[in-house]
């Protein structure tokens, strides 16, 4: 990347990005100058006309060179934007997205004081829960313990360490007690759709967290075994699915007792979370 102007450096690192199959290229170029300038995005325009330092281009230079080689932005960055907050984020956990923000507004729409959140990944759901329902009180699980570690960080970012507990398991496996809302967006993604995704997915984000390596449904089969024993009468579960997975969960959660079974779809019309309640 040659030296010049911030603007210049955008440009020739929006061409870079485009050559190499960067969805959109623009906006990764102007993210990433702001990241290696340590300053907000916003302020990127500010410093377009201005020269860039040799400390600034390098750092730059590096970071569109990984890019280019589709490392996630928020790998680079280190952070991803979730319901209104900034959550720390590496290889080691899923990328929040705005999708999974579905499941946590349909679970804000009714009182909680326990939480357990099954594959807590980077923390985003839980921590949102309960920065959201002051009082509330949460236990988050993951088979990763670096994932473990991860989520208590964010916990702690966000102030809620306090209220929250986060420890290895295998889903229900070192759980106790009930839970009067249990949510998860668990790895539903079939090993026969791997090949599909994107390669920044596909290449950098934990496949633990994506797929469970045979049909896609053995983490809601797992969760459905377990809902018996640790969901609270009258709580509810919500779990995010895949866009055809709908009429499968739904006859797992049927199957296990719950009332009131249904689907919620996202600001795409697409099947995104199922929810069922514990009858009395």
């Amino acid at each position: 990347m040659s030296a010049g102007t911030a603007a210049q450096a955008m440009v020739d690192a929006t061409h870079r990005l485009r050559a190499a199959g960067v969805t959109d290229p623009a906006r990764d170029a102007r993210v990433l100058l702001a990241h290696a300038a340590r300053i907000e995005a916003s302020r990127v325009t500010l410093i377009a006309p201005e020269e860039l330092s040799d400390e600034v281009a390098d750092r730059y230079e590096q970071l569109i060179s990984l890019r280019a080689i589709r490392v996630p932005v928020s790998h680079l960055v280190g952070e991803r934007a979730f319901y209104g907050r900034r959550f720390k984020v590496s290889g080691d956990v899923l990328d929040p997205r705005p999708e999974t923000e579905i499941l946590v507004e349909t679970a804000l729409g009714q009182r909680f004081e326990r939480v357990l959140d099954l594959g807590v990944g980077s923390g985003c759901i839980l921590v949102t829960l309960l920065a959201e329902q002051v009082g509330a009180r949460g236990l988050g699980v993951d088979l990763s313990e670096a994932a473990c570690l991860q989520a208590s960080a964010n916990a702690i970012m966000h102030r809620v360490q306090d209220r929250v507990e986060i420890r290895a398991s295998d889903w229900f496996a070192h759980v106790e007690g009930e839970f009067d809302l249990i949510v998860s967006n668990p790895p539903y993604i079939a090993k026969s759709e791997m090949d599909d995704l994107s390669t920044e997915v596909r290449k950098y984000e934990p496949e633990m967290a994506l797929t469970d390596g045979a049909d896609g449904l053995e983490a809601y089969r797992a969760i459905s075994k377990g809902l018996r024993k640790h969901l609270a009468p009258n709580g509810r579960v919500m779990v995010e699915i895949g866009p055809t997975q709908a009429l499968a969960v739904t006859d797992l959660f049927l199957s296990a007792g719950l009332d009131n079974v249904r689907t919620i779809q996202d600001l795409d019309g697409r099947d995104r979370v199922i929810c069922g309640f514990e009858p009395n």
